[in-house]
């Protein structure tokens, strides 16, 4: 099949080559002439494992073009998926759907035969309704069909949640534009997939409790967390069981930081906005939201307790400052409210990260990147393990340091206390 994917972030261009590497013909489209060209040098925008090989295999076999120009690329596509960015309002809790708006009218002028226009994009309910009103303004009906077709693609996990998904969830009552999709899904679906046809509100709103759904689980065990540091109990083995019973499930019940990245803050906010404009009160996902946003300032309360109330002028470390591993997403990183704040407090931070400097933290004092872990950490009177990297699950401290010893704080739980005391350090660790 001929597809055209609209955006060339995460979801846009790792659909697209995932698409393109099923055997169809894909067209990436982006307004950025600059990462369009970095795209045809087989160079990647983003930081993603795997993704680079696939871009090069797919665009060497020409199975996979980029361009700019969307009018072309939607008149030569049957099937075209809008994947641009549904960020958070400014000022607001609704989303910003001005970029899907805007695509979907230059789509309208591009109509040239029967098309399936779907969101790929995160939207709230009734998006679909308004994307099918700009549309036929210019266009017969007849001739397009507008299809709500939720990612659910983890960062660093992205392609293999895209080649293996639990289920591919089509919104259309659309019977022709079903079997297409059906069809072009098939792949997916042979290896095990489940495949869910529902109302295109429906498959809007899916996405949105889903997220909502396992922000909740994340907050649910981070305030459990909080309970077990004050009765001697180790959340670790909480996790383990709840996670046996079949109804609730292991995954993200892992304590830690706030959750973060480019999903579940903006996807719990919007949702709420949704609630409120059709005058619904999600009072939980609102508490959710307000337990999240307090996780930082409970872990740096956690810091300033470990280190006897004195950051002024101590050497502090993070490793890793991304919102997850395997990523080299900042969006909603708990750092970026953790290390502006140690730092206004007076400490002098480093941080190693393996997807590199930063420049979210360009304009802060005394905060400084570091090209290795050894780097990073000697010298610390506090090293933070802020996020679950493999590079950082391995360290032998012992053989890093000389003379000084520094205190670790995992606020990941990747180690075991036992072996970081035997090394001779003090460690700490969240809900223990």
């Amino acid at each position: 099949m001929k597809l055209c994917m609209i955006g060339t972030g995460y979801v846009g261009l790792v659909s697209g080559v995932c698409f393109a590497d099923l055997g169809n013909d894909v067209i990436c489209v982006d307004n950025n002439i600059n990462k369009i060209n970095l795209l045809k040098k087989g160079k990647i925008p983003i930081y993603e494992p795997g993704l680079s090989e696939l871009v090069i295999k797919n665009y060497k076999n020409k199975r996979l073009t980029f361009s700019t120009n969307l009018k072309k690329s939607v008149k030569e596509s049957d099937i075209i998926f809008i994947c641009v960015g549904t960020p958070t309002k400014k000022g607001g809790g609704s989303a910003d759907l001005s970029q899907i708006y805007n695509v979907s009218k230059e789509i309208s002028s591009s109509i040239n035969k029967f098309k399936i226009i779907i969101t790929k994009s995160t939207v709230p309910v009734t998006t679909g309704d308004e994307i099918e009103k700009i549309l036929s303004k210019k266009n017969n009906k007849k001739n397009f069909s507008v299809v709500s077709n939720p990612e659910f693609l983890r960062e660093g996990e992205a392609i293999r949640d895209f080649i293996y998904p639990d289920r591919v969830v089509i919104g259309t009552n659309d019977k022709r534009s079903g079997r297409i999709l059906k069809n072009l899904y098939s792949p997916l679906i042979s290896k095990g997939a489940s495949y869910l046809q529902t109302s295109r509100r429906a498959a809007e709103l899916i996405k949105y409790a889903s997220n909502a759904f396992l922000a909740t689980k994340i907050t649910f065990i981070n305030e459990i967390a909080n309970l077990c540091e004050k009765t001697g109990i180790n959340v670790e083995d909480i996790s383990i069981g709840m996670g046996l019973d079949k109804r609730i499930g292991s995954r993200f019940l892992r304590a830690g930081p706030a959750y973060g990245g480019s999903c579940f803050p903006k996807d719990t906010k919007a949702i709420i906005s949704t609630a409120d404009k059709f005058k619904t009160n999600l009072s939980v996902i609102k508490s959710v939201i307000k337990s999240n946003e307090n996780r930082s300032k409970i872990l740096l309360d956690r810091v300033n307790q470990i280190l006897n109330k004195k950051i002024r002028n101590k050497k502090i470390t993070f490793l890793g400052v991304t919102f997850k591993a395997n990523t080299d997403d900042m969006r909603d990183s708990s750092s970026l409210k953790m290390i502006p704040y140690l730092s206004k407090k007076g400490a002098i931070i480093k941080y190693f990260d393996p997807t590199g400097y930063k420049n979210e933290f360009s304009k802060l004092k005394n905060v400084i990147s570091k090209s290795s872990i050894k780097e990073a950490v000697q010298g610390s009177d506090l090293v933070i393990i802020h996020t679950e990297w493999n590079d950082f699950k391995s360290i032998n401290f012992k053989n890093l340091v000389k003379g000084k010893k520094f205190i670790i704080f995992d606020m990941r739980n990747i180690y075991s206390s036992t072996k970081i005391k035997d090394q001779g350090f003090k460690y700490f660790s969240v809900g223990q």
